[in-house]
């Protein structure tokens, strides 16, 4: 294992920002990671774990305690299941998938971090899941110092939630496996409005895999959502804040704020969340609210691309950032009485 003092965290972080660690460990094996989670454990040290960066808002202070960084590598294809290591970054693995002609993560393409994160955090993007294909996952259990694997209905998943993201200090992803699909090259069905028209098709049509994923990925650039050095729209967390699920009386709430707000014929996204529950969308809000693309005048702006990702423009800290995110769901709250939540993980700060 690496082990580092006083190490810089915010390059390990796709927004850049936060301070410096005590002591930073880059573990490369399973065993590396378990042994220094239980030295951590033991000691009664704080423990940070960072994958990919990708989800993580780290204050300016930084972290006292033991950042480990999780860069195992694995990939490994049976048939159409998958399995890899916690470490293994995201959109490499799916453009493998992709490669080997199996669906069910095509439309996941481009997406920054780590395999380990996935599970966690529920990923989605343009109508995929990855608690689809997820069929079991091995993590270290601090709780009960024991290795342990977790069928797909014992992750309980929902909306960007799971069993880790409910236990946060309990559970270290060591690996994941997926049940892929072998469709003869085509992608899954296409359950995302915006994929299907760009690729000229309908929902619940099949594509080719490769267009499938390469429309993706021309997507989300479109909107900053590609990880470029040279984009300052990209040095984000992605979407800042996840979109609302409402009760029935909660969106009849906000729609007549709308039509308040924004005149009778205005009609807020509404998506089915569940009996009794209304999905809305966060870009809708934050862009009627008054927050539009390239919003702000510091160092920590809206994206010229997109409403629902907040960037580092180069010289911003994390409480520029903080101020920002603060500043917008204020805003967003006072028009229509809604209050976002913010989606990444925050270290040593809180909105």
């Amino acid at each position: 294992m690496q082990e580092l003092h006083d190490a810089p965290l915010a390059p390990l972080t796709t927004f850049r920002l936060g301070g410096p660690a005590t002591r930073l460990v880059t573990a490369t094996t399973d065993a590396e990671v378990i042994a220094a989670v239980r030295e951590a454990d033991d000691s009664g040290t704080p423990l940070l774990l960072i994958g990919g960066g990708s989800n993580l808002v780290i204050g300016d202070k930084g972290f006292d305690g033991t950042a480990l960084h999780i860069a195992t590598s694995g990939f490994s294809l049976d048939g159409t299941t998958l399995e890899l290591a916690a470490g293994e970054i995201w959109t490499d693995a799916v453009a493998r998938t992709v490669e080997a002609g199996l669906a069910g993560v095509e439309c996941l393409a481009g997406i920054p971090g780590s395999a380990g994160a996935t599970p966690i955090q529920n990923v989605g993007a343009y109508g995929q899941e990855v608690s689809s294909t997820i069929t079991e996952v091995t993590a270290y259990d601090r709780r009960n110092r024991e290795t342990i694997a977790l069928s797909n209905a014992a992750c309980a998943f929902t909306y960007r939630h799971s069993r880790f993201k409910a236990e946060p200090d309990r559970y270290v992803v060591l690996r994941v496996r997926f049940e892929l699909e072998d469709a003869g090259g085509l992608s899954a069905p296409l359950r995302y409005a915006e994929t299907a028209r760009a690729l000229g098709a309908e929902a619940g049509d099949r594509v080719p895999l490769t267009a499938a994923r390469e429309t993706v990925l021309k997507l989300r650039a479109g909107k900053g959502m590609v990880l470029d050095p040279e984009d300052h729209d990209t040095w984000s967390a992605g979407s800042f804040f996840t979109n609302p699920i409402l009760t029935d009386a909660q969106f009849a709430a906000f729609r007549a704020r709308v039509a308040e707000r924004l005149g009778e014929a205005a009609e807020p996204p509404a998506f089915p969340a569940g009996e009794g529950r209304v999905k809305t969308s966060a870009a809708w809000l934050i862009d009627k609210a008054g927050f539009t693309k390239g919003y702000g005048t510091g160092p920590a702006r809206i994206s010229t691309k997109h409403t629902l990702a907040l960037t580092n423009r180069g010289e911003a800290t994390t409480e520029d950032l903080l101020a920002l995110a603060r500043e917008v769901v204020a805003g967003v709250h006072e028009a229509f009485g809604v209050t976002l939540v913010n989606e990444p993980v925050t270290v040593g700060v809180t909105l």
